[in-house]
This record gives structure tokens, sequence and C-alpha cells, in this order.
């Protein structure tokens, strides 16, 4: 027998014996400015939706504008399901899921299946998004 196989070993403690260290509050003030910021993200997002949909209207056809506010409409549809996520972070045991990403494939699938709707403008439309929340790192960060 091995003399290292003999060590006594200790108990692992139970959450009740784990010291509690409370988590930290965020100020009164901290939701709304999260709030806010979300607000002014979706403005970016739909301003841009709007301004680039009269775009590929205007220099393409109906049918590719169409495809864009698509991608677009489920851009802002996992902008809102990352929202509830950033929420729910400071929920205990709240598990975060691959919604967001089941939303884009989901219209990915749609639109190979669907011979009149365009891949790439929904691609593109999906993004839009992402643009807004450049747009809106660009103007806090260069306006005082």
């Amino acid at each position: 027998m091995n003399p290292s196989d003999e060590s006594p070993k200790t108990p692992t403690p139970t959450a009740e014996e784990l010291p509690q260290f409370p988590l930290p509050s965020a100020s009164p003030g901290a939701m709304d400015e999260y709030y806010q910021l979300q607000k002014e993200l979706y403005l970016w997002t739909f301003g841009m939706t709007g301004i680039a949909f009269l775009s590929v209207w205007f220099f393409y056809s109906l049918t590719t504008a169409l495809s864009y506010l698509i991608g677009a409409c489920a851009g802002v549809v996992y902008l809102r399901l990352l929202a509830k996520n950033v929420e729910a972070v400071g929920r205990a045991k709240q598990r975060l899921g691959n919604t967001g990403l089941a939303v884009f494939i989901g219209v990915m699938i749609v639109a190979f299946k669907w011979k009149q709707l365009e891949i790439v403008p929904i691609f593109l439309g999906f993004l839009t998004y992402k643009a807004a929340i450049v747009a809106y790192i660009f103007r806090t960060t260069l306006t005082p």
C-alpha cells in the first residue's frame, strides 16, 4: 500500500459553510443610464435601417430592399435579446442562451429556401445593429 494514499482527506465545505460575499449593487442611476443607452442604440439602428432601406430601394429594387429590411428586423430582434441577456447578468443562476444565434440562423435558412429573397442584403441588414453601435461609439467619443 502506498503511504500517500492514506493521507487524511478534508471534507468539501457545503454552500452554507462558505463565506457569503454581497454582490455589488448598482447605483440607482445605473439602470437609468443603461435604458437610455438601449433607447439610443435602438434609435440609431432604426435610423440607419430606414436610410439604408430607402437607398437600396432607390438604387436597386424593392425585392432587394425588402431582403435588407428582413435582415435588419432580425438584427433588431438579436439586439433586443442581447439587451435582455445584459439585464440578466446581475440575476443569480440565470443561464444565457444562444437564442440570438438561432434568430440569425433561422433568417438565413429562410433566405436559402425562399428563392425571392437575397442572401447578401439579408446578411448586411442583420449587421446594421453593429453599424449603429459603432456610430454611437464614434459620436460619444468625438463629442464631449
